[in-house]
């Protein structure tokens, strides 16, 4: 279980199954309703009109463009990436989203369509979005997004194996899903809707931390709540604390339940007062979403153009 990169006091906390559950519950317990508060705080900073278009500027790069539905073909994969690349086709200094979403068998697709651009291509992976698998079907999943040319991969920890205290189990299927990753970037999903606690998620998140993940997550979208304020401040103090603690800078992605532009600016002030400036980047702050991009692109008009447009003038999913 051993991680020989992490500095001795972490590096310990990994040894073995005994170690790793002294370190998870020697963490400081999540005040509730402090959290809560200032989340709630926080969510009600005003942002000045010069500013809200930077914001919304900054929102629109940190995008991940998802289609995650049983119903998606590589036709709606391919509109997917040319909006992607475009966003609003009449407003060219519109800035392209993160990367776009899909299932593994559709990564290829998106892979071609987006060729030369820049954005990735993240896969959801690990028999998403339950995790109920083995194993070997979880790594067999994540060879064929990254065999199909993803760049980022999304995977799901096992959430009754944390639950139930296996700790070390949870650890090494990280593990392994970062190694199965190769170059690609590996964002951990908590699934923080069912994790009932702000301390689980707080010990969760330390969790995908030293098991290797370069972002965590919230949720995967299916399951409620998803993202919220106070979720996404207990994530965020983690990589704060990390960074602090081992010099690496680690992401957060909060994603399901985040439509509009008002929502997204909230994340964006907890982000710079929770974590610090640092973090205002599409490198280390994503928003898994689909609608939230279609009331960004609307706001933005409205900036530029001093009236509301209305749906009609950008395509919406």
């Amino acid at each position: 279980m051993a991680t020989p990169t992490l500095p001795a006091e972490l590096s310990d906390a990994t040894s073995d199954e005994r170690s790793l559950r002294r370190f998870l519950h020697g963490l400081p317990g999540v005040d509730q309703v402090g959290v809560e508060q200032r989340a709630a705080g926080l969510g009600t900073r005003s942002i000045k009109k010069g500013s809200k278009l930077q914001a919304i500027d900054t929102a629109i790069s940190m995008v991940d463009l998802t289609t995650l539905e049983g119903a998606d073909t590589h036709g709606k994969v391919r509109a997917l990436a040319a909006k992607a690349r475009r966003p609003d086709p009449e407003r060219p200094d519109t800035p392209r989203v993160a990367a776009v979403c899909v299932y593994p068998d559709l990564v290829a697709t998106a892979v071609e369509a987006l060729v030369g651009t820049g954005i990735g291509v993240a896969s959801v992976a690990t028999a998403f979005p339950s995790g109920r698998s083995s194993r070997e079907v979880k790594l067999a999943d994540v060879a064929l997004a990254v065999r199909s040319g993803a760049t980022e991969v999304d995977m799901v920890i096992d959430r009754g194996a944390f639950l139930e205290g296996r700790y070390g189990q949870v650890f090494d299927e990280i593990q392994a899903v970062k190694a199965a990753c190769g170059d690609a970037h590996l964002k951990v999903i908590l699934e923080t809707g069912e994790l009932a606690t702000y301390d689980n998620v707080r010990r969760a998140s330390w969790l995908a931390l030293l098991a290797g993940g370069d972002f965590i997550k919230t949720s995967t979208g299916k399951v409620s709540p998803a993202a919220t304020l106070p979720v996404t401040h207990v994530m965020l103090q983690a990589v704060r604390d990390w960074y602090t603690t081992t010099g690496e800078l680690r992401g957060v992605k909060p994603a399901g339940g985040i439509r509009t532009t008002k929502d997204a600016i909230r994340y964006l002030v907890a982000v710079h007062e929770v974590a610090g400036p640092d973090w205002l980047t599409p490198s280390l702050f994503r928003f898994g979403a689909s609608s939230l991009l279609n009331d960004l692109l609307l706001q933005r008009r409205t900036q530029l153009d001093g009236h509301y447009s209305g749906p009609d003038y950008v395509t919406v999913d």
